[in-house]
Order: C-alpha cells, then sequence, then structure tokens
C-alpha cells in the first residue's frame, strides 16, 4: 500500500488589536487554535513581542493558543501623548489582553514581563499559573543599570541596520547577529533617514528609573501567589542572583524553579530550546485544568 506522507498546514499568527483604557491601542498576535489552552506571553522593557515569536509558534504547532503583545510604547503598540508611563498602567494592559479569553491563560513573562504578571495575579488574579523568566521581585542592581545603559545609548539613532547589528554585537558578544531583515523589525525610521530602537525613549526616565521603588510592592504580591508558580533562571545572569532565586522561593514555597545553562539574562533568546523544553515541561500537566473565570 501506497503511503502518502501528511504535511501539518502552518497557519500564519494573527494580529489583532485592543484598545487600553486610556486609549493606547495595543497590538497583539495570536499563534494557534484559539479553542485550545492559552498562554501569554509578556516581553522584557525595551523588547517587542518579536521575541517569542519561535517560542509562541512552537508551542502552538503542539496544541497551545499563544499570545504574543507588545506592550505600550514598544513595538507597534500605541505611545502616551505626555509620555507619562506608569507600571500600573502596564500591569492594567496585561490584565485587558487575559480578559478578553474566556478562560485564564497561563502566563509567560520576561523580566518586566514577569513583574507585571505576578503584581497582576496579586492584585487581579487574571491567570492560572505563572512562568518567570529570569525576574525575581528583588533582583541585582548592577544587572539592570547595565541593561539601561545600552538603551540610553545612541539617542540620535544608527545610520544603517549594520551600525546597530555592531551596537547589539557589543551588548551581547555571546550571540550570533540577526538577519537584516529580523533587526530591521526592532527599528523604525526617524525623520533625518536615521534609524531608532522600537520603543520610546521617554520610558527610561519613568518606568526604567522607578523601578527600584516597586521591590516591596512585588514581595508582597509574591508571598499572595497561589497558583502554579516556575522561575526559569539564566545560569550565567546578573539580574538574578542565588540570593535573590532563594528569597523568591522563600515567598512562594509552591514555586519550581530551573536554571538554564550557558544562557544570560535574555534566556529566551540564548536558549530558545531549552528554554521552551522547560516551558512545555511545566505547562503540560496543566492542559486538562480549565482555568474559567470563577475559580483558579
Amino acid at each position: 500500500m501506497r503511503m502518502v506522507a501528511v504535511m501539518r498546514r502552518y497557519e500564519a499568527p494573527r494580529t489583532q488589536r485592543l484598545r487600553a483604557a486610556d486609549g493606547v491601542e495595543l497590538a497583539t498576535e495570536r499563534f494557534g487554535d484559539a479553542a485550545s489552552v492559552a498562554l501569554i506571553f509578556a516581553h522584557g522593557f525595551g523588547q517587542t513581542r518579536q521575541a517569542w515569536t519561535d517560542t509562541a509558534a512552537n508551542l502552538s504547532g503542539r496544541g497551545w493558543h499563544c499570545i504574543t503583545a507588545d506592550a505600550r510604547g514598544h513595538g507597534e503598540s500605541g505611545w502616551r501623548e505626555d509620555g507619562a508611563y506608569e507600571f500600573a498602567q502596564f500591569m492594567e494592559d496585561l490584565v485587558r489582553v487575559a480578559g478578553v479569553l474566556d478562560e485564564k491563560p497561563i502566563l509567560i513573562g520576561a523580566s518586566m514581563g514577569g513583574l507585571l504578571g505576578l503584581r497582576a495575579q496579586a492584585e487581579h488574579a487574571p491567570f492560572r499559573a505563572l512562568v518567570l523568566v529570569d525576574i525575581t521581585p528583588r533582583w541585582e542592581a548592577a544587572g539592570v543599570e547595565r541593561i539601561l545603559t545600552f538603551m540610553r545609548a545612541h539617542p540620535q539613532g544608527f545610520a544603517s541596520i549594520e551600525e546597530a547589528a555592531a551596537a547589539i554585537a557589543l551588548y551581547l558578544p555571546h550571540r550570533e547577529r540577526k538577519s537584516p531583515e529580523r533587526l530591521r523589525s526592532m527599528l523604525v525610521p526617524i525623520g533625518n533617514g536615521r534609524l531608532r530602537w522600537h520603543w520610546d525613549p521617554r520610558m527610561l526616565d519613568s518606568i526604567g528609573a522607578a523601578g527600584a521603588a516597586q521591590q516591596e510592592h512585588l514581595l508582597e504580591a509574591a508571598r499572595q501567589i497561589d497558583v502554579p508558580t516556575l522561575l526559569i533562571s539564566g545560569e550565567r545572569s546578573d539580574i538574578v542572583s542565588d540570593a535573590t532565586i532563594e528569597e523568591f522561593l522563600h515567598c512562594v514555597p509552591h514555586a519550581q524553579h530551573v536554571r538554564v545553562a550557558h544562557a544570560t539574562h535574555m534566556v529566551v533568546g540564548d536558549r530558545n530550546d531549552a528554554f521552551t523544553a522547560a516551558v512545555e515541561h511545566f505547562i503540560t500537566p496543566l492542559r486538562t485544568r480549565r482555568g474559567t473565570r470563577s475559580n483558579q
């Protein structure tokens, strides 16, 4: 009998837009079957939803409904006209994205996205499980300052894609260079023909500088978490440390912890295969539990 190979049809992600309470438009992207259990991905400060594309495409192919979103002031989402960004706004936007679903999703949040998810869960309980990626309620100040220094550099933008690529290579020397197409999606043209990063630089003065003030609130939020929780850290991270991880696990004693070898703070990009495998191992037992709005 002749065997016929059956190819799984790949469906391109669907872009959708939501409007936040203050009118800012949020860009989201959906992968996979909307009837499947949902995963919401929240990126880090200065990143965009493109950071999750490989993982979202992989997991949607395994039967999950994956939703990635650009935070306000990032990527294709809108900017505040007055430049006044507050942590609470980002948190409320994340709750808004989760709220369009019939059932509670699982949050996967990296860095800032993880902190937003932690605080949102304590205050609004929109998720039925949390995956926090290389972030804890208290973090290493030197590592955060390294990130902010990179973000503050090149205020006049770049003359070319190649110049931007050279800046990233200095910042992430262990990484392969991004393709021009992938890098182009991270940049936008400005009036003088130059290119700048795809986020509002005014956030550095509000969100970036005010992060440390959130730490006590975040520790208190962690103590209230009662849903399944996984912390994934990078072995070479300079943002989390043994001390901050131990403190987090003391606040959330039921949480699991996975350390990804050879990964820095940028775990998702450094070791996407290992990261995605760790996430899938954690979320697979949760697939059959339905997270309705009336229960956890």
